[in-house]
Order: structure tokens, then sequence, then C-alpha cells
């Protein structure tokens, strides 16, 4: 399972046998059953997960029990509450299996070990961390600025593969319409 990783941060900067025996050693994998999580609100956040095999939301439930999807996570992506792994608060946010899935898992403190013994990855994560941030900046321009058709169209451009895989009412969720909204916009885009 770890060969899945090792290619991951190779891709970014080449490692040494060394930093991949480490790697190895840091990291835990973990198979989760669709609709088991990963992470209930009240919990805290104990570890930053990638994704080997399968697929994941993160959302927020509000005062009203309407869920609002944050984050979807799919083979070669990371997820996990930022704010509760660093601050080691309680979390706000769910993290759900869609699929049968399996994760690595890294603990903060072995996620610290790293970046102290071995320099590379302080510059790996922070890489990571800088596009979730370009990311999240991203999707909040969006949802002050864009229409919903123009923030679906946007989403199906850059995620295609995700329609596959997560159901209509998910997608409508992640993107703040209803389902039945999402429905007509469809519709729209498909006769013109």
């Amino acid at each position: 399972m770890v060969d899945f990783l090792l290619l991951y941060f190779n891709k970014m900067l080449s490692l040494t046998k060394e930093e991949e025996l480490a790697v190895v050693s840091c990291f835990k994998h973990r198979k989760v059953k669709r609709r088991h999580f990963l992470l209930e609100e009240g919990q805290v956040s104990k570890f930053n997960t990638f994704v080997v095999k399968g697929c994941f939301k993160m959302y927020f439930v509000d005062e009203k029990g309407k869920q609002h999807n944050l984050q979807f996570a799919i083979e070669n992506w990371w997820i996990g509450d930022i704010g509760s792994f660093h601050s080691e608060e309680p979390s706000r946010l769910y993290i759900e299996a869609l699929e049968d899935s399996i994760v690595l898992e890294i603990s903060k403190e072995d996620q610290l070990s790293l970046f102290v013994n071995y320099p590379k990855f302080n510059r790996i994560f922070r890489v990571f961390t800088e596009n979730a941030l370009v990311s999240s900046q991203r999707r909040i321009l969006q949802n002050i600025s864009s229409t919903a058709e123009e923030r679906y169209l946007d989403f199906l451009k850059r995620h295609p593969y995700f329609f596959e895989r997560i159901s209509n009412v998910q997608i409508a969720s992640y993107l703040g319409v209803t389902p039945e909204f999402l429905s007509t916009i469809r519709k729209k885009i498909a006769t013109n």
C-alpha cells in the first residue's frame, strides 16, 4: 500500500532509500468501509490521511441538520481537518467514506519527526498545504462571484471523474444548490 504514497512523493521530489524507509515506518494503512467515518464532529483529528483507494467526503452539518460538503477526495488525494490536526481541538467536520476505501495515515508526531529528520518532507507538505490553500481560495471566490451554473461548469471541467463516483445530491451540496436546481442546470446545459 505504501508504494502508492512513495510514487506520489517521488513525483514531487525524489526520495532516498532512507527517506522511503521513513515513510514506510511512519504511515499506517487502514481499511474504511462505505458509510464509515475517518472523523466525526467532536473528535480531534489525529491523522493526516492519504487516499490509496476509494472516495471520501468531508462535510459540516449546520444547526438545522443540513449537510454542507466541503471536499471530496479520491485516490492520490489527501483529506483531513487541518485545523483540528494542528490545534488538537475537536473538529466540527465529518469525513465519511463514500466507497469501501483504503487509506494511509500519519500522526502529527510522526509527521513532525519526518520534518525534523528529513527536511525534504517539510517542503513536500508545504507544497501540499499551499495547493490546498489555493483551492480553498478559488472556491471562496467562486461562491461569492459566480452563478451556480458557472460553479457547476467549473466543477465539471476540473473534476469530471467525480460524476461517475459521487451522487448528484452530494455534488449539489458541494456547489451550494439543491439537487433539483442542479438537475435544472444540467438540463439547461444539455439543451444548449
